[in-house]
């Protein structure tokens, strides 16, 4: 994949930004996406969805939180998925979805799943 100095530079300042965010959470769907982020810098709370039992298992235990990060993939299980969570929660927590269009932003809508983000890894080490 080509990658442009800018892309490499705004995903250094994004995952900043990300390691920054206190009293949050980032709420992935699976073990490979945190890995990812991970792999990249981030150094904060990070949450994969498939380890909880379901979706009010799911709700249930992230409510606790003061801001909750969404990073679902952008298929169509992630649609859904961000839609059920803030359907659940809005009212409960603060859910913050500016973080995911970033990413869109940065990646040029390259990136469609997180756990892609570590084809960056070798430019942010």
């Amino acid at each position: 994949m080509l990658v442009s100095e800018q892309e490499i530079i705004e995903l250094k300042k994004f995952i900043s930004q990300l390691n920054s965010m206190n009293n949050s959470v980032v709420i992935v769907e699976g073990k490979r996406d945190s890995k990812a982020l991970v792999k990249l810098g981030f150094s904060g709370n990070v949450l994969e969805f498939y380890k909880f039992k379901g979706m009010i298992d799911f709700t249930d235990s992230v409510s606790k939180y003061e801001r909750l990060i969404i990073l679902f993939d952008r298929d169509k299980k992630g649609r859904t998925l961000t839609g059920k969570t803030i359907q659940l929660l809005q009212r409960r927590t603060k859910i913050d979805l500016s973080f995911k269009r970033e990413l869109q932003k940065i990646t040029k809508g390259k990136i469609m799943f997180i756990e892609q983000l570590v084809c960056y890894e070798s430019y942010l080490v």
